[in-house]
Formats: C-alpha cells, sequence, structure tokens
C-alpha cells in the first residue's frame, strides 16, 4: 500500500482488555467515552475478554449473595455493555487459550483487568492443619464460581475468622446467618443445603488493632445486626483507643460512626436482654495470631484444627500495636482466614510477588529493565493492589486510560486489526467462547429457575429473583445455544 500509514491512522484503534469486572468494563466504557473519540480523532474498537462464561468478575463472584446494593452495580455495568459498542468475549483464558503475542497480532494495545483473587497468605503455625481456610475460597465457594468444588466441610460448631476487612465480615456473616435468610439471594442450591446442615453456634472475628483501625465499612457493620437470631458479642478489654485512635474518631465521619455503632451493641449487651439467641457472632480486637494447632498442641502434620492462640495487643499511640507478652487460646474447629487477596501472575508479563500486582507506571506495564512496554497497561487490583472498595477502581481507570491516550500516536500497531481475526482464532483453536446474546440467555436463564423455585414453593412466601448457575459446562451451553 502506497499510503498505509495514512489508511493505518484512520482504521479504528484496536483494544482488548482483559477481565471483564468492574474495572475491566469501566476501562472501556471510559476510553469509548473519551473527548478524542467524541470529538472524532480517532475511532476505537474493544473486545472484552473474560475467563469465566459470564461477566462482572468479583460482583458475580466475590461479593456475598445477601448484598443485594453493592450487586446493584451490574446493573450499570449491564448498561454499557449493552449498548452494543463493546464486544465481551467470555471464557477465554489469558495463558491458556491467548497468549500475549496472540493479542498483539491482533490489537493495538491490551489492558490487563485481571484483579486479585488468591488469599493472601498468614504466616503463622498451623496454617495448613486440615480445618483451616482461605476466606477467598470460601467465598468462591459460597458465589458458586464454577471452578471450585460444590462441596464445602461445615462441621464445626466455633469458628475464628482472621481479618478486620469487608470480606472477613462477609465470610463470618455467611457462616453465622441460617440458611432460610438466603433464599431471597442468587444463592446455589448446593450451598443452601450445605449451610442449612451447619452446625455452627459460634463465629470469632479476630482483628490485630483496634476498633477505630478496622478496614470495613459502616454498610458491612450495621449488616451484621441483621442476621435473625445471632447475637452480637463484644469486649470490653478491647476497647482501646489511644491518640491516634481518638484523633480518627474525631476526623473521620466514617470511623466515628462504626465506633459509636460497636460502643453502643456494647452497652445494649450488658443491659437486659432477651433470651439468648442459638448463634453468636463475637468481635475481638487487639489479638494477633500465633498459632493453629490440633487437639495435641502441634502445628503439622495430619491432624485437625482444634484451636488458636493469640497474643494480646496494645496501642502504642500511633494507632500501631505492640504486644503485651500475654497469649490467649480459643478452642474451634476451624478457622478462615481473611486477611486479603493478592494478585496472580500473568504469563509473558513481569510480575512483583511481594505486592501480588503486574509492576507499572500510571498503568503502564514495565518491562524487567522498569521500562514501559509499549501498548501493555494495566487497571484494578492487578495495577494497584487489593485496597479500596469496587468504586475506586473507576479512578485506576481514568488514569490508565489517560495513559493510553497520550501514547496513542505511537503504539506499535497490530499486523491484523480485523475483527474477525480473533474469533477466527478462538474457533481454529476450539475455543468455546461466549458473548453478551449468550450472557442475556444465562441471565435470562437463571431469571427463570428463580421464577419456577418461586412458585413451586409459593407456600413459602419467598421471591427468589433467580438462582445462578453454577457448572462451567452448563453455562456454556446455556449461553452458546441460540435455540434455547
Amino acid at each position: 500500500m502506497s499510503n498505509s500509514a495514512e489508511t493505518t491512522s484512520k482504521r479504528p484503534l484496536r483494544v482488548a482488555i482483559v477481565g471483564a469486572g468492574p474495572a475491566g468494563v469501566y476501562a472501556a466504557d471510559i476510553l469509548t467515552k473519551s473527548n478524542e473519540v467524541k470529538d472524532g480523532d480517532f475511532e476505537v474498537s474493544i473486545d472484552l475478554f473474560e475467563a469465566y462464561p459470564a461477566p462482572y468478575g468479583l460482583i458475580r463472584y466475590g461479593v456475598a449473595p445477601d448484598h443485594p446494593r453493592i450487586k446493584g452495580i451490574v446493573n450499570a455495568l449491564h448498561k454499557v455493555l449493552d449498548r452494543g459498542d463493546i464486544r465481551f468475549l467470555g471464557n477465554v483464558t489469558y495463558g491458556r487459550d491467548l497468549q500475549l503475542h496472540d493479542i498483539r497480532a491482533l490489537y493495538d494495545a491490551v489492558i490487563f483487568s485481571t484483579g486479585a483473587v488468591k488469599d493472601a497468605d498468614l504466616n503463622v503455625p498451623g496454617v495448613e492443619l486440615a480445618g483451616s481456610f482461605g476466606g477467598a475460597d470460601f467465598v468462591s465457594w459460597y458465589d458458586g464460581h464454577p471452578d471450585v468444588p460444590r462441596e464445602w466441610p461445615l462441621e464445626a460448631k466455633e469458628i475464628a475468622v482472621i481479618g478486620n476487612g469487608n470480606v472477613a465480615l462477609d465470610v463470618a456473616r455467611m457462616l453465622v446467618k441460617h440458611a432460610d435468610e438466603l433464599l431471597t439471594t442468587e444463592i446455589p442450591d448446593n450451598v443452601y443445603q450445605t449451610l442449612k446442615g451447619s452446625p455452627v453456634t459460634d463465629v470469632h472475628v479476630f482483628g490485630r488493632r483496634g476498633p477505630a483501625q478496622v478496614k470495613f465499612t459502616p454498610l458491612e457493620l450495621r449488616e451484621l445486626s441483621h442476621a435473625k437470631d445471632v447475637d452480637i458479642v463484644l469486649y470490653p478489654e478491647d476497647f482501646e483507643f489511644d491518640e491516634a485512635s481518638e484523633e480518627a474518631i474525631r476526623s473521620n465521619n466514617q470511623i466515628k460512626t462504626m465506633v459509636n455503632t460497636m460502643t453502643n451493641w456494647l452497652v445494649e449487651e450488658h443491659a437486659e436482654s432477651e433470651a439468648p439467641s442459638s448463634r453468636r457472632l463475637h468481635l475481638h480486637f487487639l489479638h494477633s495470631p500465633v498459632e493453629i494447632h490440633d487437639a495435641d498442641g502441634n502445628t503439622s502434620g495430619s491432624g485437625h484444627v482444634a484451636g488458636i492462640k493469640f497474643e494480646r495487643m496494645q496501642l502504642d499511640g500511633t494507632g500501631h500495636v505492640k504486644g503485651t507478652g500475654d497469649f490467649i487460646d480459643y478452642p474451634v474447629q476451624a478457622v478462615y482466614r481473611a486477611i486479603g487477596y493478592h494478585g496472580s501472575p500473568l504469563d509473558e508479563l513481569e510480575y512483583d510477588e511481594e505486592n501480588g500486582v503486574i509492576p507499572n507506571e500510571g498503568g503502564r506495564v514495565l518491562d524487567a529493565a522498569g521500562k514501559p512496554v509499549p501498548g501493555v497497561y494495566a487497571t484494578g487490583w492487578i495495577k494497584r493492589g487489593p485496597v479500596g472498595l469496587i468504586g475506586h477502581t473507576k479512578g485506576d481507570a481514568l488514569e490508565t486510560i489517560g495513559c493510553l491516550l497520550e501514547d496513542r500516536l505511537t503504539l506499535p500497531r497490530a499486523p491484523n486489526p480485523d475483527p474477525q481475526a480473533i474469533i477466527d482464532l478462538l474457533e481454529e483453536r476450539g475455543v468455546e467462547y461466549t458473548t453478551w446474546e449468550g450472557w442475556n440467555r444465562l441471565d435470562a436463564h437463571e431469571e427463570a429457575l428463580g421464577a419456577a423455585w418461586t412458585e413451586e414453593k409459593s407456600d413459602t412466601g419467598v421471591v427468589r429473583q433467580r438462582v445462578k448457575v453454577v457448572p462451567r459446562e452448563d453455562m456454556i451451553r446455556i449461553s452458546r445455544d441460540s435455540t434455547g
């Protein structure tokens, strides 16, 4: 072509986004709405890849089913993808079905928004004993993740949850809540049946620091009090406030609200009350885990969790803690560690193991020498680590898309930008990819399952909006069956 540069500059910029959770959808939306696109400086063509057959990532597989307000974010994401200017390709796994060199051949730029799905490590003896679980694994199970076992061993009467963030409270609430309360949610039947058979009586949530240093939010805290037949138990000796704590309470309305809420619970608990509930949720502060052990006191071997030892901590004046040398042992038969998520490495990219992120500057992915890799970007938790709420990913996306737009005229152009090329490649490799139309079929199918359950169980008065389909093969079959 004699005028290839001019022709190339006029064709749409082809962008692949790997990960269709909030971070990926926000990035796609921001790019399509950028001033440069709206002003006609260039056109953009975006393909959004997802390892699961369904979109929404963390919203579908990382948020407790009894969080309807948080799951309402799905409505906003749905509107973005339903416009038709962003193509969704599900059931496509990076590193298996596609590699970076495949993407670079077909797209001018790629944005990784793969999130963080593994549990952060808890480095204490005994963490490998039977009955010690990762909170993220439990979340995946109760959210009907297609790639985890359908069974979960809920056999413990007394359970410890380590962590003071939203995930820890989600895990604790799901463990202590009576299963029938969850029937109004999209909870899969296998999860409902297992939770219904749980013998749990006491769930203990432990945090290293004080009540003013918790990482959960007022919404999460308030939801604990909504569970029926569950008492919340707090301990006066845990309510310690140093100078930094007092300042945080004065200057931060969110912290003030949470501390006031817990203090009120503490006062109400020690007032004259009604008959005790069948289950209790204990909130402990200033506890640092030392070891998990079996019935014989062993922290290794084939034994089962029988207890967990903590060192009592005290605030040091700065909001941090130091050990007191006093230890306390709690009899529990299961331990759930929920101290955070951790990202996973991605093929052909550098990886920061300590922080669980792809090394980057403002979203520009860096190579081993610390230099930006042309046309490769990151956003969301794989960019900044698993901190902050879902809404914070919008700020990430704005920064990353800003970098991409700055680089637009210097991006290495893909040899084969034809949108059909990726479809041909996936079909050639036998990848059973799903589409947005397929998701709408699966979405309607899950809602129909909910309606059928509601009609069959009409005598209960429970209305189910949907029942989640769990097996990957069923999700694929329903999504790809255009005659269904």
